[in-house]
């Protein structure tokens, strides 16, 4: 399984997923349809699936513009989403098959919006799956609530996302890992595995490079988002409950400006 991203926009990421030995891939949320197939025509593979993680226009608004430049493409996304372009919907727990050795399972991940999925990714034995989380889980970060609530995050985050495998690779919507983590550091300003990540994110855009992938060890590490559990975290913050530290830490990030 070999895994590619394509910058496009201003700072979205589309990625292509490749099957090595058959060379068939998918795209995840082909923004810039031209870039995405430019990128699988330098790579000598044939693009068969459109995975979308969520209606916003800056993931799902390439669909209808790929279906036209690759006949017969099928375009996933969410059942609840509303998906423009859309021909098959998923529902959380159904699985896709990519070439001969990936297989694709949907994630239902709602809350920045109600139909988002993430797509967890396996390939031959032996490889370290990864997940594409679209705008739910963002390295050291998660989205904003725009269409659910702070109990739904805490699922989609702490719980769907949180189990996974920890050498799980993430792949996330956007480059906003510099941002996240400076304040991430309000949060938790003795956390030294935030302070070493910092550094690293900004040494890696500095020479133009992605901070993508993370882990999902990672993220337990340094997401303040997926932390939520730790009772010291809960206390920093002066709330009592997960779901509580969840909401007061989101209200946090949307007013602060860094």
């Amino acid at each position: 399984m070999k895994i590619v991203e394509v910058p496009c926009l201003e700072d979205n990421y589309s990625y292509l997923i490749i099957d090595e030995s058959t060379k068939e891939a998918a795209a995840v949320d082909p923004a810039e349809p031209q870039k995405v197939i430019e990128a699988a025509n330098q790579l000598g593979v044939k693009l068969s699936l459109v995975l979308t993680t969520h209606h916003h226009w800056d993931h799902a608004g390439g669909n209808d513009k790929i279906k036209e430049l690759v006949p017969g493409i099928k375009v996933y996304g969410g059942s609840l989403d509303n998906v423009r372009g859309c021909t098959h919907e998923l529902q959380n727990g159904d699985t896709l098959q990519l070439g001969s050795h990936i297989k694709i399972l949907s994630l239902h991940t709602p809350c920045h919006t109600k139909g988002h999925i993430s797509y967890y990714v396996t390939g031959k034995e032996g490889e370290d799956p990864a997940v594409f989380t679209g705008d739910t889980l963002f390295i050291a970060g998660c989205g904003k609530f725009f269409e659910g609530t702070a109990e739904q995050m805490y699922q989609s985050l702490c719980v769907t996302l949180g189990s996974l495998p920890k050498p799980t690779r993430v792949y996330c919507g956007h480059e906003y890992t510099v941002k996240n983590l400076q304040f991430a550091l309000t949060v938790e300003p003795k956390n030294a595995r935030i302070q070493e990540k910092l550094a690293w994110a900004n040494s890696q855009r500095k020479a133009g490079l992605p901070t993508i992938p993370s882990t999902i060890a990672e993220e337990l590490e340094t997401n303040p988002f997926i932390r939520v559990d730790l009772p010291e975290l809960q206390a920093s913050i002066g709330c009592q409950s997960p779901v509580e530290t969840l909401r007061e830490i989101r209200r946090m990030k949307d007013n602060w400006r860094g």
